[in-house]
C-alpha cells in the first residue's frame, strides 16, 4: 500500500503532462478545424508531407551516426583517464549544455553566415566567400554540435562498466588491440551505442530552430512545418496529425534500434 502511495505523485504527472496531452492531439489529429467533427482529412493529408519526413529521418540518422564516429573515441578516451581526470574531461563534455539552445545555435550562425567569421578568415587568404550556410551540410553540424554530449554520455558509462579482466583474458589469449575492440569492448558497449544512438536521433528529427537558422528551403525538417501549422498557417488539427506521424515514426524507430540490444544480458556473461 506504501509503494502505491509512493507512486501516486509519478502517477498524477504522467497523466497531466503525458496523457492528457496525448488525447488533446488526437482529438486534434481526427477532428475537422472548422466542425469539429471527426474526420481522416488530416491523416490522409500527410503523404504530402512524405519527403520532408524522409529528409528529417535521412538527416537525424547521418547526425546520429556522426556523432558515434566522434563520440566514442572520445568517451573511450574520458574512461581509460584517471578518476580525477576524468570528472574534468566529462565537465568539458557538459559545459556548452550549460548554454542555452538558442545561444549555441545562433553562435554557428554568426561562424558560417557569408560575413561571418569563418568567411572572412577565408576572404583575407583571397578564399571565397563559400557557402557555408543554407544546405543540409550546416544542418547536420548543427545537430552534430549540439546532440553530441548525447551520445558520449551513455557511451561513458557503458564503457565504464566493461569489467577490464575481459580485456586482460583476450589479449592473453593472443588478440591484438582491433580483435579485442571487435570482439570484447564493441559488444559489450552495444547497449551504449543504442541509447547514444536514440538520444541523438529522437531530438535531431523532431528539431526545427536549427534547420530555420541553418538551413535552406532545402532543408526544411518536419519540425518546422509542425511549427509552422500552429503559427503562420494556424490549423493545429494538421499540425496535431503531423505530431502524431512524428511521434508514432519516433517509437517504430526506437523499437528497431532497440531490437540490436536483445541479447545483452547473454553478451555481458560471456
Amino acid at each position: 500500500m506504501k509503494r502505491q502511495l509512493l507512486s501516486g505523485p509519478y502517477l498524477i504527472w504522467m497523466g497531466l503532462f503525458t496523457v492528457i496531452p496525448l488525447v488533446i492531439v488526437l482529438y486534434y489529429a481526427f477532428t475537422d478545424s472548422l466542425t469539429g467533427s471527426f474526420t481522416l482529412k488530416n491523416i490522409a493529408s500527410l503523404g504530402t508531407y512524405l519527403p520532408i519526413f524522409l529528409r528529417s529521418v535521412w538527416l537525424s540518422l547521418l547526425s546520429a551516426l556522426i556523432c558515434l564516429v566522434v563520440g566514442y573515441p572520445v568517451a573511450w578516451t574520458i574512461a581509460q583517464a584517471k578518476p580525477g581526470h576524468q570528472r574534468f574531461f566529462y565537465l568539458l563534455v557538459m559545459l556548452p549544455m550549460c548554454i542555452s539552445f538558442l545561444l549555441r545555435t545562433l553562435a554557428w550562425v554568426s561562424l558560417l553566415e557569408d560575413t561571418g567569421i569563418i568567411n572572412r578568415l577565408l576572404g583575407s587568404i583571397g578564399i571565397g566567400p563559400l557557402k557555408l550556410m543554407r544546405n543540409n551540410g550546416a544542418v547536420i553540424l548543427g545537430m552534430v554540435y549540439n546532440y553530441l554530449p548525447y551520445m558520449i554520455m551513455p557511451l561513458y558509462t557503458v564503457i565504464m562498466k566493461i569489467d577490464p579482466r575481459l580485456i586482460e583474458a583476450a589479449q592473453d589469449l593472443g588478440c591484438d588491440s582491433a580483435q579485442v575492440f571487435r570482439k570484447v569492448t564493441l559488444p559489450l558497449s552495444l547497449p551504449g551505442i543504442v541509447s547514444g544512438l536514440t538520444m541523438v536521433f529522437v531530438p535531431a528529427v523532431s528539431t526545427f530552430y536549427i534547420s530555420q537558422k541553418l538551413g535552406g528551403t532545402g532543408s526544411t525538417l518536419i519540425g518546422d512545418v509542425i511549427e509552422s501549422q500552429f503559427k503562420a498557417a494556424y490549423n493545429p488539427n494538421l499540425g496535431a496529425a503531423l505530431s502524431l506521424a512524428l511521434m508514432v515514426l519516433v517509437l517504430i524507430c526506437v523499437a528497431v534500434m532497440n531490437r540490436f540490444t536483445g541479447d545483452d544480458e547473454s553478451v555481458a556473461t560471456l
